[in-house]
């Protein structure tokens, strides 16, 4: 078994001084002995880092039985609790599963999806795939109630729309002007319906969706929240991928989930402005993107305006 890992990846360090700031570092230095110490208590052999993640540290491993599994360790207990709530909610469900837990180290044992770090190849018909699953978690979620994650209405309005407005006012808009105040005139109407109430992935970028090796996708690091499930839609609808699909996830997200369009448009714009003001404060690469996005969302026929 391994005795000792060595320092956090660089990768993975310079990820969390971005997140979290400088403060982090003293956890840097603490999380490795965090991740061998659960190591000794599971009797999980360690093989070394997996650099990944924004939220927290990876180590790959070997559990007794000889199954593949990954310590995380999370800067933010908090976070930690969120995620292991949501992923014990979805138990038995397409997502990564909970081994084993040290609440006083912050760090899980998951399993590892696909026997490697970050799964397999992704197959055909992936949004098909993909929506399948995010349908029978939310499906299974709400077989189990009572889940201690935060709730997407204090989300909505304590954080999201503050900070879209506060952006929109003091950020230099330039040519999005425009597009940006358009968008924005949506954020108050956006209301949930309480018969979709579940946990929710609330995260769902292409990379937290892993496969395994017959093609099966997996959901992996949530930043759960409890909701209507027309926020998990709308989030992989417009952040899935910003290069293509936007219109045909917009359409299977309504096939599968039964949600009409028109209801996952204002949900769609809502997070798209909010995606893009966020990545024009940091100047990020994406920016042309995910202004296409927005833009193509607030035309008729992507969005539904007006149906």
């Amino acid at each position: 078994m391994t005795a000792r890992l060595g320092e956090v990846p660089s990768g993975c360090r310079e990820r969390l001084i971005a997140h979290y700031g400088p403060s982090v570092e003293d956890w840097l230095a603490r999380a490795p002995s965090h991740i061998v110490e659960a190591a000794r208590r599971w009797e999980v052999a360690l093989s070394g880092y997996h650099d990944a993640g924004h939220a927290s540290a990876i180590a790959v491993g070997t559990a007794l039985d000889g199954s593949p599994v990954i310590l995380k360790a999370w800067v933010d207990p908090v976070r930690y609790r969120h995620e292991l709530a949501a992923l014990r909610a979805w138990a038995g469900g397409p997502a990564a599963g909970v081994v084993a837990a040290a609440d006083d180290l912050a760090v899980a044992a998951l399993t590892q999806i696909g026997g490697r770090p970050g799964g397999a190849g992704r197959p055909e018909r992936e949004s098909q795939r993909v929506a399948a699953v995010i349908q029978e978690l939310h499906t299974l979620a709400r077989r189990r109630p009572g889940s201690a994650v935060p709730s997407l209405a204090d989300f909505l309005h304590e954080v999201v729309v503050p900070r879209v407005r506060h952006r929109a006012r003091t950020l230099n808009l330039g040519a999005s002007g425009d597009l940006v105040e358009m968008a924005c005139r949506g954020l108050g109407n956006l209301c949930e319906d309480t018969t979709r109430r579940t946990v929710l992935h609330a995260d769902l970028y292409g990379e937290n969706v892993i496969f395994d090796g017959h093609g099966h996708p997996c959901l992996i690091d949530p930043h759960p929240m409890l909701g209507d499930a027309v926020f998990d839609w709308a989030f992989w609808t417009v952040h899935y991928d910003l290069q293509e699909g936007l219109a045909g996830r917009l359409a299977t997200a309504a096939r599968i989930s039964h949600i009409p369009v028109p209801e996952i448009t204002p949900w769609c714009r809502a997070l798209a402005v909010d995606g893009l003001l966020y990545y024009m404060e940091i100047d990020d690469p994406a920016r042309p993107k995910i202004r296409r996005v927005l833009s193509a969302l607030m035309s008729a026929d992507v969005g539904g305006q007006g149906r």
